[in-house]
């Protein structure tokens, strides 16, 4: 498997693993705790057989989308996807794009994630303060032959530990959007890239 689909099977697991999380972690749980419960139960939502049939594919993808914004706090990843930009959306722009950055990262690895998981595990390593209220946690994911590195960005937000960056074998998935998205306002508006994600949320709806 080439590098560039090893790290597209990660980031789509991982979106998978976070967006099974559970509300009811609480403040004393530290981040790799936090990290844990979630990935797995979701490993066991994986291996439940009843969902290798398709009638039960669509269940199993609404439970996972329901609760996404329990999880990763799309408002900072859209701030730092943006970074400097951000400032250039008007409060009402700024709502729509996390609503629709959020919609655009649910959506975008779920068909490669339920169509090819294969028993993969999750080792967590360690937990690192980085800065008051921020952690980082280091995992990798093993998938025969090879092992995947994954780090986790954290931010303590409302007594919640929630992930505002994947960092997979040395790539950020807000960094790799932040390039991608400067590109796009160089010569479009606020409105235009919104309008843009909000085509591809409901291309892959369709499908």
């Amino acid at each position: 498997m080439s590098t560039t689909r090893i790290r597209c099977y990660a980031l789509g697991m991982i979106m998978l693993l976070f967006l099974t999380g559970q509300a009811g972690i609480s403040l004393a749980a530290s981040p790799l705790e936090s990290l844990k419960i979630p990935i797995e139960t979701v490993l066991s939502l994986l291996k439940d057989p009843k969902y290798k049939d398709p009638g039960q594919r669509q269940q199993q993808r609404d439970k996972i989308l329901a609760i996404t914004r329990q999880v990763f706090d799309f408002t900072e990843m859209s701030k730092r996807a943006l970074a400097r930009n951000w400032k250039s959306f008007s409060p009402q722009e700024q709502l729509q794009f996390a609503d629709v950055f959020a919609d655009h990262l649910s959506n975008s690895y779920m068909d490669k994630i339920q169509g090819e998981y294969k028993n993969e595990t999750v080792v967590f390593l360690n937990e690192e303060t980085v800065a008051d209220g921020k952690a980082l946690v280091r995992t990798k994911v093993q998938r025969q032959p090879s092992e995947i590195s994954v780090d986790y960005s954290m931010l303590l937000v409302d007594n919640k530990w929630r992930v505002y960056d994947v960092n997979i074998e040395g790539v950020s998935l807000i960094k790799n959007y932040r390039t991608q998205f400067d590109q796009i306002l160089v010569k479009e508006s606020p409105a235009q890239l919104i309008e843009r994600l909000k085509k591809k949320v409901d291309v892959k709806i369709g499908n």
